[in-house]
């Protein structure tokens, strides 16, 4: 066995949206490269990316309002939002070139137009609206923004939730018709069908990473078992990419590199209510979000949903957040004591004193029956029916602890790339925005593992044909922002109005 430095021998962990689209990066910037996709159960995207285990909102940051808080004097901070709408532009880019290169199905829709909208009530909420829309729409990412405080027009935009609201309820909402719906389950088959017809590219379903060895040679052995037969067996890779959505957590442990030290899990589970009667559906046709409990993680943020899932228009309200110690929804509740080892114990102790909070967030809403549920749906759509409406189960997510000299530990939020020195092996952990900005994560990935590639004009110019923008920046770049809009609109047949 040639044991070089060429990193052209792939191991992709996870068979998910993450894999997915770092296995095109890659195969398209090195064609000769030899790619080995590694998955636990029986099907592709079955986890966290599996429709009914995401948002599917194409987080772009339009009506997500977790992602520009309010600072201690009054303004808002934008800086996260401008970075997350950026990234989805990105990630439609790449979506729109293999939709136009025919690498994706083409009877099958993997994203849909849906407006996005915010909606708040009370004096406070809807003075933070209002310079929370001032703030952004000054940028051309959300340069098309609307913003009322009227019933009138507000119940146009949304009849369902307004039916049964005071006239005079002090109310404000934003709206952006170029919001979408993704299935992520969908996008992630495709690409997985396409890499597996790819010379060089195999695609092992129901296998069990059981350990991963660093060998003096720089290599990487994966210890893998076949859960339909039993068969253990060994494979060898210069570069692994562990994208197990919540089980990354576990296997970077099992690396033993000093950079995944001190790393730990929080896990986060989630239900939703979904609408069961078809007129009060027909009804409905937007993703509207509010403001998040206090304490509340931000994946738990409320929205009344419009969803195109497998073809079928669906309305989910949600999620509710709930508490188990699996790190994936077909996980084991065993996960979260497996992950604890002397180098996380003192952060995961360190970042739970300091996140009370949080625990009594969880706790309560794991207490909340159903009737709870439903009381706080009304909220939302004053005039719902308990009738209409049962519960669903979302996916699993892990939050991120870390190691902090100052504090001891934190409790992060969001997704980070580990890497050891060498740049041979990285592993994504976290959660939201996750999915939506996958490209743009992925990309992160190639500049940490490949910096020389990465530089060359060979990949330089590869990356700009699969994304127009690539090196370039669209939040300054207000006509560089349309025309790439439009663009991927046109080719992955949105409506831009």
């Amino acid at each position: 066995m040639d044991f070089t430095k060429s990193k052209k021998n792939i191991v992709l962990i996870g068979a998910g949206i993450m894999s997915a689209t770092l296995g095109i990066l890659l195969k398209k910037l090195i064609p000769d490269a030899n790619i080995d996709i590694y998955e636990r159960l029986d099907t592709v995207g079955a986890e966290s990316s599996d429709a009914w285990n995401n948002a599917g909102t194409g987080h772009s940051a339009f009506c997500e309002l977790n992602y520009t808080p309010e600072n201690a004097d009054g303004s808002i901070d934008i800086t996260k939002a401008l970075k997350i709408a950026e990234q989805f532009e990105i990630s439609k880019q790449f979506w729109a070139y293999l939709k136009a290169q025919n690498y994706l199905d083409a009877k099958e829709t993997f994203i849909n137009d849906i407006d996005h909208m915010s909606l708040v009530w009370g004096k406070e909420n809807v003075e933070y609206l209002k310079k929370r829309y001032q703030s952004l729409v000054q940028y051309p990412l959300f340069e098309e923004m609307l913003y009322s405080e009227e019933h009138e027009l507000i119940k146009e935009w949304i009849p369902l939730m307004m039916e049964g609201r005071a006239t005079d309820e002090t109310l404000a909402a934003t709206k952006m018709a170029i919001g979408t719906d993704v299935n992520f389950g969908a996008i992630t088959r495709g690409m997985i069908k396409w890499l597996s017809s790819c010379e060089g590219v195999n695609v092992h379903m129901g296998q069990h990473i059981e350990d991963i060895t660093l060998q003096s040679s720089g290599w990487w052995m994966l210890h893998i078992k076949d859960l339909k037969t039993g068969e253990d067996r060994s494979a060898y890779a210069d570069f692994v990419f562990i994208g197990a959505g919540g089980g990354s957590l576990t296997l970077l442990e099992k690396t033993d590199i000093p950079e995944g030290r001190g790393y730990g899990g929080f896990p986060v589970s989630g239900q939703w209510l979904r609408c069961t009667n078809s007129e009060v559906i027909s009804r409905h046709e937007a993703k509207v979000y509010g403001k998040a409990a206090v304490g509340s993680p931000p994946m738990s943020v409320p929205h009344l949903d419009t969803r195109i899932i497998n073809g079928e228009r669906c309305l989910l309200f949600g999620p509710y957040a709930g508490f188990s110690t699996k790190f994936l929804k077909e996980g084991s509740y065993m996960d979260l004591f497996l992950s604890i080892e002397m180098h996380n114990v003192w952060p995961m102790m360190r970042a739970g004193m300091k996140n009370i909070e949080l625990t009594k967030y969880l706790i309560n809403q794991v207490r909340q029956s159903f009737e709870d549920k439903f009381d706080y749906l009304k909220l939302y759509y004053p005039e719902a029916n308990i009738k209409d409406w049962k519960l669903e189960i979302a996916g699993q997510r892990v939050q991120i602890i870390k190691k902090d000299k100052k504090e001891g530990g934190v409790l992060k939020f969001g997704t980070e790339i580990v890497t050891n020195s060498s740049g041979t092996i990285a592993a994504l952990l976290g959660a939201s925005p996750g999915a939506s900005t996958s490209v743009s994560i992925m990309l992160d990935v190639l500049k940490k593992c490949f910096p020389e590639n990465i530089q060359s004009e060979n990949w330089k110019m590869k990356l700009i044909t699969m994304i127009p923008c690539y090196g370039q920046s669209l939040v300054e770049n207000g006509k560089l922002c349309r025309e790439m809009r439009n663009n991927s609109t046109k080719i992955l047949k949105l409506e831009d109005s």
